[in-house]
This record gives structure tokens, C-alpha cells and sequence, in this order.
């Protein structure tokens, strides 16, 4: 019997040193891990990962030139589909979509294709400029002026993708600086903004217009922008912060997530006296949330001085919607889980700050409409956790300014842009995708909207 060969380990650094600073956490592939972990891929004849990859990457193709040394060509081979490969290969759920899929998964292993997409696009970063690996079109009589708004995943897919095509893309950025929620969501130790920001030069290299502080509902409308553009993709995100509506969120340390990162990520805190905007934490912080942001907001708190970081959530650590490797990281780190809690209120210190929350034991019941065992609460167990400051990592709704500017664009009642399936909203010619659709969601599948309207756009225009 053949032997098996083992999934390729990333190093990372040690939880207690790197808890202490805000750089990069997992240390990526050498070139020998990277041939031996591609090596593993048996080359299916019919590849399922490709359909469990949302912007459809050719991962047998890639994968091969890997095994054969030829890192370059992966990397051309990737962003005929993909041009984001850097931040992918570091934030994308992999493990709940391509290597879900993976045949090897059935009796071990999967192989690491979001580690490998990662070393494909750091080897070509450190090696040559990304900026010249672009196949964009020439300009033709067909070619369209197109508006994008917002500079996130989904925005910067899409503009890529039209480019390509040989469109005139313009993107509209509502902040000083673009990526959107790449940029103000999440911590640098999990994706540095070096790397955003070659991505998104990347995208301009494919003759993408980028403009700053351009907040469209406001400079423009939509019908505005139709004067000028013969179509619009809104990819504007979920900037709307949720609160669960208990007594004392009002109180001083109280944070929505979305401010909380927000001032470290975009505005440097973290950098604080040699950046300008402060974030005032103390010693005891409590994180209410089991997602990615949840576990971003724990892992910051640590970073920034807090002695204690808790992170409160109304099911079990294994209901968690968080990346498996998030919670390891944020557990290896020293965050504690208090899991099957639900905050009830917070009390202050008698100046306005928050100085308990005051937390409901819960048990697992019956299956609810996800799927997952709906939390109850315990007759008569309640609980206090003395706390300095709370962050509510409960989700997003969509940006409302664009949609309460559009008269005519149907909305759900949540929030969220109505769209087709080929993201084409109640306006004709206006596409749109990523969170201003779903809420809150991953970069992967903003990234497929983008994609999948970018053709939509192109075939109505052609």
C-alpha cells in the first residue's frame, strides 16, 4: 500500500509572541512545502473543488504548475479568474468550500488550497511586479463606461473583471482609502494592508479608475451616475452596525464592532500616540459574537493591553460560525470562551461607564430554521461578569444611504438590495452584490457576485 501523504503544516509564530504586536500570524509556505502539498493533488477528471470555488479558479491547472515548480505560472493561472489571490489565500473560508469539496477530504486530508493560493501569490509579489501579469482588453467601439461603487471585494471584482473585458470602469470610494472592509474590518495580524493595497493597484494596472471620497447618495445619485454610465454595480457593503437592544449599551464603553475596528484598522489605534485616534479599552473586555469579526475584536483586545478578554456566545464553541482557524487562534491566545451565555444588560460604575454585564445561562434545545440546536435559557441561572468594555460582534445590516437615495430600487425589509440571479436589481442596467445583498457575509462569495454581475453587465452591454 502506497504511503499517505500528509497535509503540509504552515508554521506561524509563537501565541506568546505575537499576541503582543499586529504583525502577520501564520508564516506561509517554503517552496518545498508548497511542491510537496501540491504533489498531494490526485488531478481529478472531474475537479469538484472548482464548483465549491465561488469565482470558479481552475485548481487542478494551478495546483499542477505548483507541483512542477513553475510558481509564476501559477500565479497567471489564478488570476484568470481570480485577481485578489493574496487576500483570498489568507481570508477565504476554504475549508467550507473548494476543500470541502476535495476528494481527499473523504478518507483524510484535503489539499491546502487556500494555503497554496497564498504562496502562489506572495512568490509573485516578492519575486516580480503583480502589476505587469494583467491581459486586459483593448478599448473597443463595444466598450461601455461603467460605474462601481464601493472599492470592497465585490466592487473590485467586478471592475476588474470589466476591465478585462476592455470596459471603461470607474470606482466610486466613499472613504480616503480604498479595500472597503478589507482595509476597515480586518486586523492587520490577519491581512496586511501592504497587501490589500497591491491588489487593489493590481486592479488599477487593468486600467481601473479609482475615486476617493466619493460617497454616492450623496455626490451622486444612482440615476445621477446613469446619465453618464451605461451601468452601475452597487457593492457599497454592510456598514450598518446591529445591537441587541438591552438596557445599557448606551453606556460609555460600550463599542459596536464596526467602530471598534474601524479606529484600529482604518484610523491606526493601535499605532496611538504616533497615529492620531485613540481607543480607550481596560483591562477587562468582553466580546459578544461568535463570527470572524467576533474572534478579530478578542484577538485585538489582547493586542492592546487587555489582561482578560472574554468572548461571550449563546451556543457552544462547535456552533460557532467563525473559521476553525480563528478560534484556535483566538483560544490559543488566552481569550476565553464563555459559551451558552446571553448578555442581558449591562450595569455602569456610576459615571456612565460600563462595569458588569449581566449574562443568562443557556442550553441547547431543539434544531431551529439553520439547522443548528436553538439556544433556551436555564430557569434562574444568571451570572455577572465584571467587564471595562463590551464590543457587540452580532452582525451587519447593508449601507441604507444608496437604497434610501433610489426610490425605485426594491429593498428586502431587512435592508438588502432585491437582485436576480445574475445580480440585476429593479433598475434597469444597476447590478449589485456582496453585503449590501446578503449582510454581512465572506469575501469569497462577495467576490462571486461581482464576478457573476461583471458577465451579467457585459453580455447586457455587448
Amino acid at each position: 500500500m502506497a504511503e499517505k501523504k500528509l497535509r503540509q503544516k504552515m508554521n506561524e509564530r509563537a501565541a506568546s509572541e505575537r499576541k503582543k504586536d499586529f504583525k502577520e500570524v501564520p508564516l506561509g509556505y517554503t517552496p518545498e512545502q508548497a511542491i510537496a502539498e501540491a504533489k498531494r493533488c490526485i488531478q481529478c477528471k472531474k475537479p469538484l473543488c472548482v464548483k465549491g470555488c465561488p469565482v470558479e479558479i481552475n485548481i487542478p491547472a494551478f495546483i499542477k504548475v505548483i507541483a512542477e515548480g513553475s510558481f509564476d505560472k501559477a500565479a497567471k493561472k489564478i488570476k484568470e479568474t481570480n485577481a485578489l489571490p493574496a487576500i483570498c489565500g489568507r481570508v477565504c473560508p476554504q475549508e467550507e468550500q473548494c476543500e470541502r469539496e476535495c476528494i481527499l477530504a473523504v478518507k483524510g486530508e484535503p489539499i491546502a488550497i487556500g494555503n497554496l493560493e497564498r504562496f502562489v501569490a506572495d512568490y509573485e509579489r516578492e519575486t516580480s511586479n503583480p502589476k505587469l501579469q494583467t491581459s486586459k482588453q483593448p478599448k473597443t467601439s463595444k466598450s461601455k463606461k461603467i460605474a462601481v461603487i464601493g472599492s470592497g471585494p465585490a466592487g473590485l471584482t467586478c471592475a476588474g473583471n470589466l476591465a478585462r473585458l476592455g470596459h471603461q470602469v470607474t470606482i466610486f470610494e466613499s472613504l480616503h482609502v480604498t479595500g472597503g472592509v478589507l482595509t476597515y474590518g480586518i486586523p492587520e495580524f490577519r491581512l496586511p494592508k501592504a497587501i490589500v493595497n497591491l491588489e487593489v493597484e493590481y486592479i488599477k494596472s487593468l486600467g481601473v479608475e479609482v475615486k476617493t471620497d466619493m460617497l454616492i447618495g450623496n455626490v451622486f445619485t444612482i440615476e445621477e451616475l446613469l446619465k453618464d454610465y451605461q451601468g452601475v454595480f452597487i457593492g457599497s457593503g454592510a456598514g450598518l452596525p446591529k445591537f441587541m437592544k438591552i438596557p445599557g449599551e448606551n453606556l460609555d464603553g460600550v463599542y459596536s464592532a464596526n467602530e471598534y475596528l474601524f479606529r484600529i484598522n482604518m484610523m491606526k489605534a493601535w499605532q496611538f500616540p504616533e497615529s492620531l485616534t485613540p481607543i480607550k479599552i481596560g483591562k477587562r473586555v468582553a466580546v459578544v459574537g461568535g463570527g470572524n469579526v467576533a474572534m478579530d475584536a478578542a484577538r485585538v483586545s489582547l493586542r492592546l493591553g487587555a489582561e482578560e478578554v472574554f468572548l461571550i456566545y449563546r451556543r457552544t464553541k462547535d456552533e460557532m460560525p467563525a473559521r476553525k482557524e480563528e478560534v484556535h487562534h483566538a483560544e490559543d491566545e488566552g481569550v476565553v470562551f464563555k459559551s451558552l451565555a446571553l448578555p442581558l444588560e449591562y450595569q455602569e460604575d456610576g459615571n456612565g461607564w460600563v462595569k458588569l454585564a449581566r449574562c443568562q445561562q443557556m442550553k441547547l434545545g431543539e434544531p431551529d430554521a439553520s439547522g443548528r440546536q436553538r439556544p433556551v435559557p436555564i430557569e434562574r441561572e444568571i451570572f455577572d461578569i465584571p467587564v471595562d468594555t463590551v464590543v457587540c460582534a452580532i452582525g451587519n445590516s447593508p449601507n441604507p444611504l444608496v437604497p434610501q437615495r433610489t426610490p425605485n430600487l426594491k429593498t428586502e425589509k431587512w435592508g438588502g438590495v432585491i437582485i436576480t440571479e445574475d445580480g440585476a436589481t429593479s433598475i434597469a442596467g444597476v447590478y449589485a452584490g456582496g453585503d449590501i445583498v446578503r449582510g454581512a457575509a465572506t469575501v469569497i462569495s462577495a467576490m462571486g457576485d461581482g464576478k457573476r454581475a461583471a458577465k451579467a453587465i457585459h453580455k447586457l452591454l455587448a
